[in-house]
C-alpha cells in the first residue's frame, strides 16, 4: 500500500434483523404462561425497550452476519472479492471453531482474506473496528468488513425477567477502506477483568457436557454505574486526544443497552438527547450488533451525513469499554 493512504474510512453500512418481531406485550403474554409476571409498562419504564427481534431456533449468528455484510458491501459498491480482512464481533459464535468470520467469508464467496472473531461482548464492535483500522493504517489490509452480530436469545434464561426482556438478536456491518483522508480519527479500548462477575455467561462445553451456568447473568445496578462512569471518561478522553471537544461531535452512538444509561450519559456529557442515536426501543440490547445497527439506521434515514463527526461507544462484559471517533 502506498504511504499516501495511511487512514481508513467507513464507505458503507448494512444491517439485518431476523423477521420475528416480539413486542413487550407478546413477551409478557408468553412469560405469563410460565407464571412469570411482567408487562409492557414494567419493561418500557425501566429500559425504554418496546420490542426486539428474535431469531428462530437453529438460526446461527453467521446467517445474520453474512446478510448484514452483503448489504454493507452493496451500499459501499464493493465486491466481496476486494475484501482482504473480515472481523466478526460476537459473543454467540456458531461453533467453538471455525470462527464465525470464516463461515461469513464462505457465505460471501471470498477466499484468502484474513478472517477472525473478536470477543469483547457489547464492546465487540468498537474493538473490531479499532482492530481493522489498525490493520489498514499498518498497511496490512486495504478493505475490511467489520461486523457485529449476535443471537443472544440462545444464551438467555427465559425464566429470568431481569435479563430476558433486555436483549434481542441482529447484525450490523460496515466496510472500512484505506483512504488518504482521515475517517477514524480517534480510538481507545479498555478493560477491567476484576469486574468480570457483574456481567457474565460463565458456562462452557467440556468433556462432552455443559459445565457451569450457560445463561447470561447480570448485576444490573453495578453495570449501570460502571457503564456511565467509563463511557463519560472515555468520551472526554478520545475527543481531547483528537484535539476536539464533545461540542464538536454531531452524533453519539453509544451501545444500546438501556435508555436510562443513554439519557444519563448524555446529561453527564452535556450533549442534547437529540444528538444521541437511540434504537434500543426498537431492537433492545443486541450486544456487539447494537452500534453498527444504530449507525446503519441513522445513515439510511438521513440523519448521519458525510463529513459529520460521530462518536461510537461500547461497554460490556469483561468488563470492557471503548470509543471510536469517526469522520463520516
Amino acid at each position: 500500500m502506498s504511504a499516501s493512504m495511511p487512514f481508513s474510512r467507513i464507505i458503507g453500512s448494512g444491517s439485518f434483523l431476523p423477521p420475528n418481531l416480539v413486542t413487550n406485550e407478546a413477551l409478557a403474554a408468553d412469560m405469563a404462561t410460565r407464571q412469570i409476571e411482567t408487562s409492557d409498562e414494567w419493561i418500557a419504564e425501566r429500559t425504554g425497550i418496546r420490542q426486539r427481534y428474535i431469531a428462530d431456533r437453529g438460526v446461527k449468528t453467521s446467517a445474520l452476519a453474512t446478510e448484514a455484510a452483503r448489504r454493507a458491501l452493496a451500499d459501499a459498491g464493493v465486491d466481496a472479492s476486494e475484501v482482504d480482512l473480515i472481523i466478526v464481533a460476537t459473543s454467540t459464535a456458531d461453533f467453538v471453531f471455525p470462527s464465525t468470520a470464516c463461515i461469513v467469508q464462505a457465505g460471501l464467496g471470498n477466499k484468502g482474506a484474513a478472517a477472525f472473531d473478536v470477543q469483547a461482548v457489547c464492546s465487540g464492535f468498537v474493538y473490531a473496528l479499532t482492530t481493522a483500522d489498525s490493520f489498514i493504517r499498518a498497511g496490512r489490509a486495504k478493505c475490511a468488513v467489520v461486523i457485529g452480530a449476535e443471537v443472544f436469545s440462545s444464551i438467555l434464561d427465559w425464566n429470568d425477567r431481569g435479563t430476558c426482556v433486555l436483549f434481542g438478536d441482529g447484525a450490523g456491518a460496515v466496510v472500512l477502506q484505506a483512504s488518504d483522508t482521515p475517517g477514524i480519527i480517534g480510538a481507545e479500548l479498555h478493560a477491567d477483568g476484576s469486574q468480570m462477575n457483574i456481567l457474565t455467561a460463565a458456562g462452557n462445553v467440556a468433556y462432552g457436557q455443559v459445565t457451569g451456568d450457560p445463561f447470561l447473568r447480570m448485576d444490573g445496578q453495578a453495570v449501570f454505574k460502571q457503564a456511565v462512569t467509563v463511557l463519560d471518561r472515555s468520551a472526554r478522553s478520545v475527543t481531547a486526544d483528537a484535539g476536539l471537544t464533545m461540542a464538536d461531535v454531531d452524533w453519539m452512538i453509544p451501545h444500546q443497552a438501556n435508555l436510562r444509561i443513554l439519557t444519563f450519559l448524555a446529561r453527564k456529557l452535556d450533549v442534547p438527547l437529540e444528538k444521541v442515536v437511540v434504537t434500543v426501543d426498537q431492537h433492545a440490547n443486541t450486544s456487539a450488533a447494537s452500534i453498527p445497527l444504530a449507525l446503519d439506521v441513522a445513515r439510511r434515514d438521513g440523519r448521519i451525513q458525510s463529513g459529520q463527526l460521530v462518536l461510537l461507544q461500547g461497554v460490556g462484559g469483561g468488563f470492557t469499554w471503548g470509543s471510536v471517533l469517526v469522520r463520516m
